[in-house]
């Protein structure tokens, strides 16, 4: 036997899967050579769907090699839809010198879903590279005071000019690196102007190579390749970048150097790098890191932005130019939406129409401005450091060019929704799949529930602290339900499989918000949200276990939040101070549980009665008796926009407002005592009815549930983890305190096994992972609670509003099947 290192582990898996594992046919000595049929070397599946209504022509996707199962990029390796071999490209997006990435690019139908295998075998496609970055500077000559005289172009890697390079030195061909994709070329001058600016190609094929062989001026005029659009001036040109004054854009002029580095060339990205050393602006001295990706098919260019350090009123835009249109994408959207500034008319250098736009997430925009030159978009930088955005532009001339400003308009909305709205994945590697197929017994709930959790513990819990930073939010850690949540989760296997590194976990967490006076660090009692309630929970459970005084005196904090709670007529919980009227399903988690929890372990049961008018109230107002199915919001004021004039309820149902609705039925009836049947009774029934109800709109295939539940063929709708890890908790537990019939057993592990089946994945550093949950999603302006809006929050993996359920649901799922059937 031969031993094999675990970091070779998943390539041996993967040379097993549905491969060399299988059982050999037995084959008679005189069968014919053309009658044996060799099965491909299947590495991974990828389960691909296009999420729009309308076409998407050369979409690209990219999947982690890790999450393939691969610690290695493979020595070869091709990607096949069906009898297809589908374009692909390695990529190294960490700039570690290994490949780290596989992406492809294939085209969509409206709607269309394609399963693909990445296979051990190498590509027989001849791929011509429909993208280009280059840099050529002149070699041979020499330089005369600012200007390189003499001398030929060539090609290199990367570039540093001298000290006297400047605007016109002749050194660097069309006067910076530039990139490309089969649609349009973008140069970005490096120098003092640090403008964008725009190749239009006639070609359909990347011409970047062709372009300022003999010069500056030929590229003014139209060439057999095409031309130079754009007059930049002093402006920022198609997209490019800077800092806002106030009353003007200034460039990034003033800085020591520049360098410029071609990072990848096709054939299906193409991605460059530009470093602007020491930047002098707003008083600061910094680095600026721009990497910028074009793929094959888009005229879309990627601009990623790195600061060595934070600062405001970074600005991008484009160029003002006469006789031209301004156009805006709708600022009413959610934050993690993207939307536009854009211009179109007759602006580019050969008189005909061009279009023009940046594109950025709604969320981080400041502010749309304007000065003498440009038109402006001031942004807020993750972590006042990151920004990533998009520039593209669209030009008349280009082989079936957009023609007309409706197109145009028609096109940015399309391109919008692109951005937004990602491809549905799902991944299938052979260690995944092992595991998986394992027969379901409480072990393997368990092996489940320390796999996720032990991932968390090393990618997120030690960063939840005060002071920490909140990887999913991209903001620094406060004291909010998400931290208590997953907290929570790994307490609840704690007292299954005792772990001193989770214990320690969750008294680290709950100390570095707790001062030694009871104050909770971040913590606000006048924002009356009650989202902040749910983390009581885990500060209950250390108090209970350390009886620090601190403790007592922060939950005594939160219960006075209870008793100040605004409330509707009817005396249900608003939301927020900021949602006022509003009651949503999330906040019914949020707050009932702590309060029956307080209730119990300091008021013997007083406020049982409170929580339980508050599901009261939810069954009468959100509930639809027809569906058994509940609607995310309810306005009693009726003044929301997303609220339905006549009921206040919000358009659809949303699977994890259920879930949070579920669990907390599940949770608080375990916590009043049996013989208070009274108080139990309406609770046990709506658990009933809403078992009953989430049966029913279970996927009849892999027994999970939808983002919205009862249009599971919408295009985008997609199998979604949070709310079914959240259901399948909510029938585990209610089976274990005997609340529903015990022949939804069944069911329940039958949805579990879908959970493992549909979104655990184990990459190949053997680290669980939790794939397909929706970020977040909530009610207010722009955040109008259509399907759209629900489709184009974004899908994560491992956020703690999944992951906490699931862990929560193999715990419980292990106590059920350590009962006897």
């Amino acid at each position: 036997m031969i031993a094999v290192k675990p970091r070779h582990l998943s390539l041996v898996l993967a040379s097993c899967w549905l491969a060399a594992c299988q059982p050999a046919p037995q084959q008679s000595a005189a069968a014919p050579a053309e009658e044996v049929q060799v099965k491909p070397l299947v590495l991974a599946g990828m389960q691909v769907q296009n999420p729009s209504a309308f076409a998407r022509p050369d979409q690209a996707v990219r999947f982690a090699l890790a999450d393939l199962g691969l610690t290695q990029q493979p020595p070869a390796s091709s990607v096949w839809s069906g009898a297809n071999e589908l374009p692909a490209q390695w990529l190294d997006s960490d700039l570690d010198g290994q490949a780290d990435q596989l992406m492809v690019v294939a085209s969509f139908a409206a709607a269309e879903q394609q399963q693909w295998q990445l296979r051990g075998e190498p590509s027989a496609l001849q791929q011509s590279s429909r993208v280009q970055a280059e840099i050529s500077v002149k070699e041979g000559g020499e330089w005369q005071g600012k200007q390189y005289q003499g001398g030929h172009f060539v090609n290199v890697q990367t570039v540093t000019p001298p000290a006297q390079y400047t605007d016109h030195s002749e050194y660097i061909r069309y006067e910076g690196p530039g990139i490309e994709s089969d649609k349009v070329g973008y140069r970005i001058y490096l120098d003092w102007r640090n403008g964008f600016d725009i190749f239009g190609n006639i070609t359909g094929k990347p011409v970047l190579h062709q372009v300022g062989l003999d010069g500056y001026s030929s590229y003014h005029e139209m060439q057999p390749w095409g031309m130079d659009l754009l007059k930049v001036g002093k402006s920022l040109g198609a997209g490019g970048f800077g800092f806002w004054d106030g009353t003007q854009a200034l460039g990034v002029a003033k800085v020591s150097g520049h360098t410029a580095t071609v990072l990848d060339n096709g054939p299906l990205l193409a991605r460059q790098r530009i470093q602007y050393h020491h930047w002098q602006v707003a008083g600061k001295t910094l680095n600026v890191d721009s990497q910028l990706s074009m793929t094959a098919g888009s005229r879309l260019l990627h601009n990623k932005l790195t600061l060595s350090e934070p600062l405001d009123n970074l600005v991008i835009g484009l160029v003002k130019l006469p006789d031209t249109k301004l156009l805006t994408g709708t600022l009413e959207s959610s934050g993690h939406q993207y939307t536009y500034l854009a211009t179109y008319g007759a602006q580019s250098l050969n008189k005909d129409n061009l279009g023009m736009a940046i594109l950025f997430k709604q969320g981080q925009l400041d502010q749309l401005t304007a000065d003498d030159h440009s038109h402006l978009a001031v942004m807020k930088l993750i972590a006042g450091k990151q920004l990533d955005y998009y520039l593209l532009a669209a030009w008349q001339g280009e082989p079936g060019g957009i023609q007309t400003e409706q197109q145009f308009v028609d096109y940015l909305q399309q391109q919008v929704e692109l951005l937004t709205r990602t491809p549905r994945i799902k991944l299938d590697n052979p260690a995944t799949t092992a595991a998986v197929q394992q027969p379901l017994t409480a072990e393997r709930a368990l092996f489940w529930a320390k796999a996720m959790a032990d991932a968390e513990m090393q990618r997120q819990v030690p960063d939840y602290v005060w002071g920490g930073w909140d990887h999913e939010r991209q903001r620094p850690t406060t004291f909010e339900y998400t931290t208590g949540l997953l907290l929570q989760a790994i307490d609840d296997l704690n007292q299954l499989q005792p772990n001193p590194a989770y214990q320690q976990a969750v008294l680290n967490t709950a100390s570095s918000f707790v001062a030694e006076d009871g104050s909770i660090h971040s913590y606000d009692l006048g924002k009356f949200n009650i989202d902040s309630l749910n983390s009581g929970n885990l500060l209950l459970r250390v108090w209970q276990r350390t009886g620090e005084a601190r403790y007592q005196k922060a939950l005594a904090q939160l219960r006075e939040q209870v008793r100040q709670h605004p409330r509707t007529q009817n005396g249900a919980f608003w939301h927020k101070k900021i949602y006022p009227y509003q009651v949503w399903l999330d906040g019914v988690y949020m707050g009932m549980p702590f309060l029956t929890r307080y209730s119990t372990t300091f008021e013997q049961g007083a406020s049982y009665k409170e929580a339980v008018h508050e599901f009261e109230v939810v069954a009468e107002k959100l509930r639809n008796p027809e569906t058994g199915l509940y609607y995310h919001g309810w306005d009693e004021s009726k003044q929301q926009a997303w609220a339905n004039q006549d009921t206040g309820l919000s358009p659809e149902y949303w699977s994890r407002g259920m879930g949070w609705l579920a669990m907390a039925l599940v949770d608080v009836l375990e916590e009043i005592p049996a013989d208070q049947t009274e108080l139990r009774a309406p609770l046990i029934a709506q658990s009933q009815q809403l078992a009953a109800a989430l049966q029913k709109y279970a996927d009849p295939v892999s027994h999970v549930w939808h983002q919205i539940p009862d249009k599971p063929q919408a295009p985008g709708n997609y199998l979604e983890s949070s709310a079914s890890s959240m259901f399948v908790y909510f029938y585990a537990k209610a089976l274990n305190l005997g609340i529903i019939d015990p022949s939804y057993r069944a069911f329940t592990e039958q949805s579990y096994q879908g959970l493992l089946n549909q979104f655990a994945l184990l990459d190949a550093n053997n680290q669980a992972h939790l794939t397909n949950m929706v970020q977040v999603a909530g009610l207010s302006a722009g955040r109008d609670g259509s399907y759209d809006y629900y489709m184009n929050e974004p899908v994560m993996r491992n956020d703690a509003k999944g992951m906490g359920p699931f862990i929560m649901a193999s715990v419980q799922l292990a106590k059920l099947l350590g009962q006897p059937k």
